[in-house]
């Protein structure tokens, strides 16, 4: 992707987390780029052609995201070996990173907070943000512990991913990130302890 589309996509996702997804117009994202409708118009056919663009770009970065960290990038019936292949040591690694990822990083960052905004007010919304926030999660995590052989492997996935989905408000509201930081490693470390101390019997 050029940096053009990329700087519009980045643009109009900002305002889609501040204002909320229907508040804001084509003619909202031109005049923040300060360009005119029909520059706009030249990269993205529509407001929805712009979205579309800002859903898939984030699913290729998913995809990106769990192959640096060697773990499978499609279902457990697509990916039985690589699900049996990951360990303890790379998911909680991955766990911290997408964390950092989803806190850190603008693009991610806008990403969820526009979903968090919209959540309740549009049914694919909705669904996008059971899909990356949720039980999407919660569903990954769950095989790749039951193809490790983690006993109540849905129970344990919901302990582990628990602290993250607190801490992202925590992180949001805190003045201080690092200390969000902080009680997230050690929340990954005693996850990190416990699971290992099971696989390893």
């Amino acid at each position: 992707m050029n940096k053009t589309k990329e700087k519009i996509l980045l643009t109009a996702l900002r305002l889609f987390a501040t204002r909320g997804y229907e508040a804001t117009s084509v003619s909202d994202i031109a005049k923040d780029l300060g360009v005119t409708k029909g520059a706009l118009y030249k990269h993205y056919k529509s407001k929805r052609d712009v979205f579309d663009k800002i859903i898939a770009h984030m699913a290729q970065r998913d995809v990106e995201e769990a192959k640096r960290f060697d773990l499978p990038t499609g279902t457990l019936e697509e990916m039985k070996d690589a699900y049996r292949a990951a360990t303890i040591n790379r998911i909680v690694e991955f766990g911290r990173a997408m964390f950092r990822y989803w806190t850190q990083d603008e693009f991610a960052a806008s990403f969820r907070k526009m979903l968090m905004l919209e959540q309740f007010h549009n049914s694919e919304m909705g669904a996008l943000y059971q899909q990356y926030l949720v039980s999407g999660p919660i569903g990954y995590t769950t095989d790749l512990f039951a193809s490790l052989g983690v006993s109540e492997p849905e129970r344990k996935a919901i302990e582990f991913y628990a602290p993250m989905f607190l801490l992202y408000s925590v992180y949001d509201g805190a003045e201080d990130h690092d200390q969000a930081l902080a009680m997230l490693d050690e929340c990954m470390a005693n996850a990190r302890q416990k699971l290992s101390e099971e696989t390893l019997k």
